[in-house]
């Protein structure tokens, strides 16, 4: 796992054919526009469409993380993830998706299931339930409700009021009504250059929406999974499995 603020991470080779199609539908459903920015491309934010020229536009948002991890590994429903950072930005998995087709969870959700989310292009909202007030909550909400490879839960306890999630990709954030917020989602959500699977669905017929597996505020354990596996075997680790994480 390599840390940097302009790394790209892995790359398929059918993104270039489909950046024109995400990028068309960006500008058809916002650049007609200037009402309040909600996640669609602006004129405001026609510089965060991905584009075959600017595959990552996030480089340029103040704050980003960028980290690279490698795709597809994954873990069973009882194993945990030793993460350093929660909200966690990619890494093994749970072979199980969390529902990300604009779905906003009043629970948190098991970090496994939602980075595996975050591994088909879905960007995730979480907020600290104790930072976020009613208001700001709903104007989150709006940016993801019904709305395709977006998805937000609460993780009590954490560090920051906001903090946005794509796969290698992550912004923390104080407010609700910060630019930023807009910028990522334009820049990340279904970009097929930073996309492990671009194409995968966010439908996910066996998740359970209403009880989904609820977020572990304990730490891992000593039997949890090293998040930098690339799945070679680890001293003192269980190896992840490999799989084609759809």
């Amino acid at each position: 796992m390599r840390n940097s603020n302009t790394t790209i991470g892995t790359r398929h080779a059918r993104a270039a054919a489909a950046v024109g199609i995400a990028g068309a539908a960006l500008f058809a459903t916002g650049c007609s526009t200037g009402d309040k920015v909600d996640g669609t491309a602006t004129a405001a934010l026609d510089s965060f469409v991905p584009t075959a020229d600017n595959q990552d536009p996030a480089r340029e948002i103040p704050g980003i993380v960028i980290t690279e991890f490698p795709p597809g590994l994954h873990v069973t429903s009882t194993q945990r993830v030793a993460y350093p950072t929660i909200p966690p930005l990619g890494g093994p998995h749970d072979s199980r998706w969390a529902a990300c087709d604009g779905v906003v969870y009043d629970k948190g959700v098991r970090t496994e299931n939602m980075v595996h989310s975050l591994e088909h292009g879905a960007v995730w909202i979480a907020y600290n339930p104790d930072k976020v007030n009613a208001e700001d909550r709903a104007a989150l909400a709006a940016r993801v409700k019904d709305r395709p490879y977006t998805v937000m839960s609460p993780i009590p306890g954490m560090d920051h009021p906001i903090s946005l999630q794509s796969w290698g990709h992550q912004l923390k954030l104080d407010s609700a009504d910060d630019p930023r917020i807009d910028q990522f989602i334009v820049a990340l959500r279904e970009n097929p250059y930073t996309t492990p699977e671009p194409g995968a669905t966010c439908s996910a017929p066996l998740f359970d929406r209403t009880n989904p597996p609820p977020f572990d505020p304990t730490g891992p354990g000593p039997g949890a999974v090293d998040p930098n596996s690339d799945g070679a075997a680890i001293p003192d680790f269980p190896t992840p499995s490999p799989g084609s994480g759809r």
